[in-house]
């Protein structure tokens, strides 16, 4: 299971990797035009030119899940084919437009005359189902790229059926979301209920959940509880409208001030832990990553470039996230501490709410930004290096020993040919991946492997991690041999 969810994380390397210039042009855009993002009027070439960034940094943020859909179709199929991206979109639009809300109170008159249900539908397109959308077009493809079909049938033989065969699991997929994820949804919403009278406690925990459901698309549903006026709260509507903690009936601010410290500190805090634990041949790699992502959680609270860059591939390590949220929320709670946001929890966001009725001690987020700095940072670090968690940096493919490895033949058909002999030859041989330096590879029959032969071709090294795996060490010129093996095959 570990295995199958740091290749999850590792598919969604790529379009993570699209997401931090877009949360630096938004943080731009938003610090040049508060008032005319928060719909006031639009004054000004600089009000023009941050709308404009806003809008083409949120371009690609508000389509977060489609980039999953292709980036884990992609990245998860065998051999990294296209058609896997494309079954996965397919198995997106079907599921997207199946569970719209219009579809579904077609389908069942009833849901429309439920709020929950109505809300729960009209929050169906969310990174979850991306995600599940690209593993659907991912496995169909591994499973069906090969399936052959009678003569009059032949023109979707192979690929070609995929996407087919991707839509109708859709179909069965939808089918069922459209009675259990209402379930989902509204167990959140009860959740959210029961927290409301738990005071500076209760806000922590949302805060926890709040991250902690941040995969799945499902945090909107507490969102809804505690921001907007889903059960007669409305934290964030009614700080932005001027009034105090003595026009409601909790102190107003509290489930949005916590996540201040936390974004515009925190996040650089343990993205510093990731670069300082980095491999050294990969610190230049996770520093592209990391630091940007830091940039756009402080400058706008655009946190997701940075905790999708590890979650997958560190998921005991974004529990630990999750958790530092949920404590430092409460400690903001019940310092007093008080801030609110229109888009998140960035400095520009507390710059423009610090003026606000129910703003208070905003300057404390000096003290509380550097105790999460360092909290943030110190959790991180031992945890990594204690539990040698795979943050970007630290994956097991970035062995500098095998990046240093030198092939003695540069005839790379001779090398992948001498390296399919010594597997058994092609019909042994299920399927072929490659990494920063291995050849992968699925085997059906393991006593037929020759690791003698394998490595007569020059390469470092043979790993075998199961009876079914095997793994050659070729260095950085892998791609050349995986390229000239895949037409032998």
């Amino acid at each position: 299971m570990m295995k199958y969810l740091q290749k999850l994380g590792k598919s969604l390397m790529l379009p993570v990797a699209c997401l931090p210039i877009c949360g630096i042009l938004m943080g731009i855009g938003y610090a040049l035009c508060p008032a005319t993002m928060q719909g006031g009027d639009m004054n000004g070439f600089a009000n023009m030119l941050g709308f404009f960034l806003v809008k083409a940094g949120g371009a690609l943020i508000d389509n977060m899940a489609i980039l999953f859909v292709i980036g884990v179709g992609v990245g998860m199929s065998d051999d990294h084919d296209g058609t896997a991206g494309l079954a996965a979109m397919a198995s997106w639009l079907m599921m997207t437009n199946l569970l719209a809300v219009g579809t579904v109170t077609a389908l069942m008159p009833s849901v429309a005359d439920d709020a929950n249900k109505t809300l729960a539908f009209s929050a169906i397109a969310n990174p979850f189902i991306g995600i599940l959308a690209g593993i659907i077009g991912a496995t169909c493809y591994n499973k069906f790229k090969g399936t052959q079909l009678p003569d009059w049938l032949s023109f979707f033989s192979g690929k070609r059926c995929v996407a087919i065969i991707s839509g109708v699991v859709a179909i069965v997929t939808s089918a069922i979301l459209l009675f259990v994820w209402p379930i989902v949804y509204g167990a959140l919403l009860a959740v959210g209920n029961g927290i409301v009278s738990m005071g500076a406690v209760g806000a922590g925990i949302y805060a926890f959940l709040n991250r902690l459901l941040i995969p799945t698309g499902l945090h909107h549903a507490l969102n809804n509880v505690f921001w907007f006026d889903t059960v007669g709260l409305g934290d964030l509507t009614n700080f932005w409208a001027g009034n105090t903690s003595a026009d409601v009936s909790w102190s107003l601010g509290m489930y949005m001030s916590g996540f201040f410290p936390c974004m515009m500190f925190g996040i650089p805090g343990a993205a510093l832990a990731m670069v300082h634990t980095a491999k050294s041949n990969k610190k230049k790699v996770a520093i592209g990553l990391v630091a940007s992502a830091a940039v756009c959680a402080f400058v706008c609270g655009v946190t997701e470039p940075f905790e999708f860059g590890f979650m997958f591939l560190a998921p005991a390590l974004y529990l630990i996230y999750a958790l530092l949220y949920g404590i430092f929320t409460t400690i903001t709670v019940l310092l007093g501490f008080r801030a609110g946001f229109s888009f998140s929890a960035g400095a520009t966001d507390l710059v423009f709410s610090a003026p606000l009725p129910a703003a208070a001690n905003t300057w404390m987020i000096i003290p509380l930004g550097l105790a999460a700095f360092a909290v943030f940072y110190v959790v991180f670090r031992f945890a990594i290096v204690k539990f040698d968690l795979k943050t970007p940096g630290r994956e097991d493919d970035d062995i500098e020993a095998e990046k240093k490895a030198v092939l003695s033949n540069s005839n790379f058909t001779e090398v992948a040919s001498v390296i399919l002999e010594g597997l058994g030859g092609k019909e042994n041989v299920k399927s072929l991946d490659n990494c920063i330096t291995r050849l992968r590879l699925e085997i059906n029959d393991y006593t037929k492997v020759d690791e003698k032969k394998i490595k007569s071709a020059g390469v470092a090294g043979v790993m075998r991690p199961s009876k079914t795996a095997v793994q050659v060490i070729v260095g950085t010129k892998v791609q050349f041999v995986a390229d000239e093996m895949k037409k032998m095959l």
